[in-house]
């Protein structure tokens, strides 16, 4: 017992003497099981600690090893590729316990160099059980192959017609499984069909983890309609079978072919995963379809399948894109009473379809649900409920949402979306001002992308809008996210420039961050298509802006009934203008100007009835 961990042996001697004082009393003397001497041996933290273990159980009164004792032995050294170690203990077994090493030894020698990925070696373990007169079995056999597999699919192929194939070993199911996953994590496809060839040639019927196999397989290629055609070949396909192909189908956005796969996996008393009923639902609302979506997730429930908080939060996502926010809100009740808790991801998303549909006050009264349902807040919350309300123009809320994720544990963790919300809403009311001031405050937090945005701001405000596109380049290679300030800042010195193109590229750009320009950025683009004489995509883009959800104002009108007026189209002009008033937009003394000048010079005044036509047209305006 020298040098023997005595903490680890006493405790288990102590478990031991318990077991043997309730069934022998007198007995002070316990022998430990196998089992009770295999586990010590595997608790040892080095293999000099396994090996001692060993041989101070050797010596024990009425105690001999057997197979698994040496087997947990060989195990630890093996953990500590002492493989020579393990050779002289094989050898040793033979005389110590009367048996060679089983099969099961021999196994677990082969995973040991498999961990150590001493792959050559794993082959020559075939040597080594024939030293001991033995056969290697399928099972040996296939705990190589699957070692070779993971490390060279082209030497576990050699191995499998070398020394098996060639050797009359054929191999089982488990064999060309093993196979089988190789050549398809390895994207052979064409090998994996050859190898099932094989198979049919030699009359063995490929089971259904095969099929299943170059199936994912082939979906993860993006060759779906062929592995359906295979799902074909197979006696009895599985759940796993149309788990894999539903899936495939809606990753590809074949909604009909995912739903086809859907209902005959039903029919055969199959019930998908909810990972792949999830993935249904989500290009099922994605379609806007979600009552077929709620079905879907009603038959997987009422087959015993369970709906988890990710499905159920799918389905609610599908509502609130609808601009159905309640309806999602009222699946979150039946969650909660279902017994499916609701978690941020949940709240976040309804907190965000409130807010798209402008129901601030329902998004509001979320927000403070969450704490009172025991709902930590996160990032998204406050990102999601800021940017709704400063969007909203409820500028006070905003910021009071911003302090309280000022206070939070972690904060904005260095991300400035919260805070270029906050400019965003200023630019919405007007408040230009005050979002400079604001982004200028933000040096603190955000140096670099705050020095990018003010260096942009004040070329811009020079006229230098080339070295003014060329920070923003910067800044985007960079990764920064440009607050609304710079896109309107750049369009508006592109349009100044006559360069367009260029503004409506960034306009496109803004839009697809969520800043929605307001008139003022879209009336810098109609006044330089006025500039250019290009009327038409003028008054194209003011119903653009109509049809987005923004009014038109006096700088949106005034610009093109210049250019109207100037081109002598007056009668256009007293049309678009009249139009303008009845919308209630009273026009400055520039535009009225223009529209007398514009009058004034039309050939048709010297004609008297024309000179009546054009003073009732004035005197219509002025009623109006």
């Amino acid at each position: 017992m020298q040098n023997l961990p005595r903490s680890a042996i006493l405790s288990t001697l102590g478990r031991l003497s318990v077991v043997s004082l309730q069934s022998k009393p007198i007995s002070t003397t316990p022998v430990p099981t196998h089992q009770h001497i295999a586990h010590l041996i595997l608790e040892q933290k080095s293999s000099s600690q396994a090996l001692q273990t060993f041989r101070w159980a050797s010596n024990l009164p009425n105690f001999i090893h057997n197979q698994s004792t040496y087997k947990a032995l060989i195990h630890k050294l093996c953990s500590f590729r002492c493989f020579e170690t393990v050779k002289e203990v094989l050898d040793e077994m033979p005389s110590s316990i009367g048996s060679p090493p089983d099969e099961s030894i021999f196994v677990t020698i082969v995973r040991g160099l498999g961990r150590a990925r001493m792959v050559r070696q794993v082959i020559k373990v075939l040597d080594l059980i024939t030293k001991f007169g033995m056969n290697p079995s399928v099972k040996l056999f296939n705990s190589i192959l699957d070692v070779l597999v993971k490390e060279d699919i082209d030497l576990a192929r050699e191995f499998f017609r070398k020394k098996m194939m060639m050797k009359g070993v054929s191999g089982d199911d488990y064999t060309f499984g093993i196979l089988m996953k190789g050549l398809c994590l390895t994207n052979r496809i064409g090998d994996a069909f050859k190898l099932l060839q094989v198979m049919k040639s030699r009359g063995k019927t490929p089971n259904t983890v095969i099929y299943n196999t170059i199936i994912h397989a082939l979906c993860k290629n993006g060759k779906v309609g062929r592995a359906r055609s295979l799902m074909n070949e197979m006696v009895e396909p599985s759940d796993v079978t149309f788990n894999v192909l539903i899936s495939a189908y809606c990753q590809e956005d074949k909604l009909v072919q995912a739903l086809v796969l859907l209902e005959k996996s039903f029919s055969m008393g199959f019930v998908p995963d909810i990972v792949t009923a999830t993935k249904v639902v989500g290009i099922l609302c994605k379609e806007g379809r979600v009552t077929e979506a709620v079905e879907v997730l009603d038959r997987v429930e009422s087959r015993g399948g369970v709906v988890d908080v990710v499905a159920h939060n799918t389905l609610i996502k599908g509502f609130c894109m609808l601009r159905k926010t309640k309806v999602g809100h009222r699946i979150l009740k039946d969650m909660e009473m279902k017994g499916c808790l609701p978690n941020a991801d949940t709240y976040n998303i309804l907190v965000s379809g409130y807010c798209d549909s402008g129901m601030l006050d329902s998004a509001m009264d979320l927000f403070h649900d969450m704490k009172t349902d025991g709902i930590r807040w996160n990032f998204t919350t406050y990102d999601t409920l800021i940017r709704g309300l400063c969007s909203g123009g409820r500028m006070e809320d905003g910021f009071h949402i911003l302090e309280l994720m000022e206070e939070s544990k972690g904060g904005a963790g260095g991300r400035i979306s919260p805070y270029n919300s906050i400019i965003y809403g200023l630019y919405k009311t007007n408040q230009f001002e005050e979002a400079v001031e604001f982004l200028t405050k933000m040096e603190r937090l955000f140096p670099r992308a705050v020095d990018r945005s003010l260096r942009i701001l004040g070329f811009c405000n020079e006229g230098n809008i080339g070295e003014a596109k060329r920070v923003y380049d910067q800044m985007i290679e960079e990764g920064g996210v440009p607050s609304v300030l710079v896109y309107v800042c750049l369009i508006q010195g592109f349009c100044q420039e006559g360069n367009v193109r260029e503004a409506f590229e960034l306009i496109n750009e803004m839009v697809d961050h969520g800043y929605f320009p307001i008139a003022s950025t879209f009336n810098a683009l109609i006044s330089a298509f006025c500039r250019q004489g290009k009327v038409g995509s003028a008054l194209k883009l003011m119903e653009d802006m109509v049809g987005r959800g923004c009014l038109p104002d006096m700088g949106s009108y005034s610009p093109i009934l210049d250019a109207l007026c100037n081109k002598g189209s007056s009668q256009k002009a007293v049309k678009l203008f009249l139009q303008m008033v009845e919308k209630g937009i009273l026009p400055d003394y520039l535009t009225w100007n223009s529209m007398l000048l514009g009058l004034t010079q039309e050939t048709v005044w010297v004609g008297g009835k024309n000179l009546v036509h054009v003073n009732n047209l004035l005197y219509s305006i002025l009623e109006s």
